[in-house]
C-alpha cells in the first residue's frame, strides 16, 4: 500500500506550509495532497505557490494532487476552481461536484475525494466513466462496505481510505472559530490561524468530543488504522491518507512507513497512538460508532464552550 500525505485541513502560515513540504519532500510517501480545501478566505499561498511547490515536490519523485475545496459559496471561488482543474499538468483531488464536472467537460482524470459521498458501485461506475482514477473512501464508512466497493470498482481506479487523522464530520455556511470569538464570518480576522490543530471542544465531564476548525467540524479523536493495516490491505485498499497535523507529523509518516515494511513491534503501536493530539478512535472502520476504540488520550486541554 501507498502512503498519501493529505491536505493540511488547517490555517496554517505561509512558513509553516513551506517547511511542511521541504521536509515532507524527503518522508517515505509517495503521494501529496496540496491546496486549501476548507475555507477560501485562507489565502497564505495562491495557486501559482501550490503549483510550485507541486513542482518542487515532482521533482522530489511525489506524486502530486491538487485538492480542491468541500463547499464552494461564491462565484469568485468557482473562478479559482476552474484555473485549478485546468492547471494543465497536475492531478485533482474533486471534492465537489463543479470540480467533476469541469474536470469531465475538459477530459482530464482525477481523484474522487471523501467528500463527493461514493456509497455505491453505480457511483463509482458513473464517476470513473467521467474520469476518476482514484477515490477516497467516505469517512464514515466501514471496512466491511470498503471491501464491498473495492470489489465492485473499476481496475483502473484504486481506493484510499484516511488511515491517521481527525475526521472531517461538517462544513457549514456558517464559521464556528468566528462565531466562538463574537466575530461575523465576514470579519473573522482568520481566527483560526491561531488555531493549528482546530479549537477542542469537550463535553462537560471533560472528554474530547468535537474540533472546529472554521466551517468545518471535526472529530476529537484521530483515526488511527495503524493496527488494522492487514485488514485495509484484505480489503483492496490501495492507498493510506495521513492527514497532516500540527507536530510530531514525520514521526507519524515514519512510523506507518515502518508498519507498512512489516514491523511486528507492538511498542510501535502505541508510539504512534501517543502522537494524537487527544486520543485514537477507529470506530467508522469497524462499523461502530466513530468515537470507538479509543487507545490513548493525550492532555486534554482546557475545554471550551459551545458556540451560541
Amino acid at each position: 500500500m501507498k502512503l498519501a500525505l493529505g491536505p493540511v485541513q488547517y490555517f496554517w502560515s505561509r512558513q509553516r506550509m513551506q517547511a511542511l513540504y521541504a521536509a515532507a519532500a524527503n518522508w517515505p510517501v509517495d503521494v501529496v495532497y496540496l491546496g486549501e480545501v476548507v475555507c477560501p478566505k485562507r489565502r497564505e499561498l495562491r495557486l501559482e505557490d501550490w503549483l510550485e511547490l507541486a513542482a518542487s515536490l515532482e521533482e522530489s519523485g511525489k506524486e502530486v494532487v491538487l485538492s480542491s475545496l468541500a463547499l464552494l459559496e461564491a462565484g469568485s471561488e468557482l473562478g479559482v476552481l476552474r484555473r485549478l482543474c485546468r492547471n494543465g499538468r497536475f492531478m485533482v483531488e474533486a471534492n465537489d461536484m463543479a470540480a467533476v464536472s469541469i474536470l469531465a467537460t475538459e477530459g482530464v482524470p482525477f481523484v474522487g475525494g471523501p467528500t463527493l459521498n461514493i456509497y455505491n458501485a453505480r457511483t463509482l461506475e458513473v464517476l470513473a466513466a467521467h474520469g476518476m482514477r482514484r477515490w477516497v473512501l467516505p469517512f464514515e464508512l466501514s471496512g466491511a462496505t470498503a471491501a464491498q466497493l473495492v470489489a465492485a470498482a473499476p481496475a483502473q481506479c484504486p481506493c484510499e481510505v484516511l488511515a491517521w487523522g481527525r475526521i472531517p464530520l461538517a462544513w457549514s455556511a456558517r464559521c464556528y472559530t468566528a462565531r466562538a470569538e463574537d466575530r461575523p464570518k465576514d470579519r473573522c480576522e482568520l481566527a483560526c490561524l491561531e488555531d493549528p490543530d482546530g479549537r477542542l471542544m469537550s463535553t462537560r465531564e471533560g472528554e474530547p468530543f468535537l474540533a472546529l476548525n472554521g466551517i468545518q467540524t471535526q472529530s476529537a479523536l484521530t483515526q488511527d488504522l495503524a493496527p488494522l493495516l492487514d485488514e485495509l490491505h484484505a480489503a483492496g485498499v490501495d492507498v493510506l491518507r495521513l492527514s497532516p497535523q500540527a507536530e510530531h507529523m514525520a514521526e507519524v509518516v515514519r512510523h506507518f512507513a515502518a508498519l507498512r515494511a512489516g514491523d511486528a513491534d507492538p511498542g510501535r503501536l502505541e508510539t504512534l497512538a501517543a502522537l494524537a493530539p487527544a486520543g485514537t478512535c477507529d470506530g467508522y472502520w469497524r462499523g461502530l460508532p466513530g468515537f470507538t476504540g479509543a487507545r490513548h488520550m493525550g492532555t486534554v486541554p482546557t475545554p471550551v464552550p459551545a458556540p451560541c
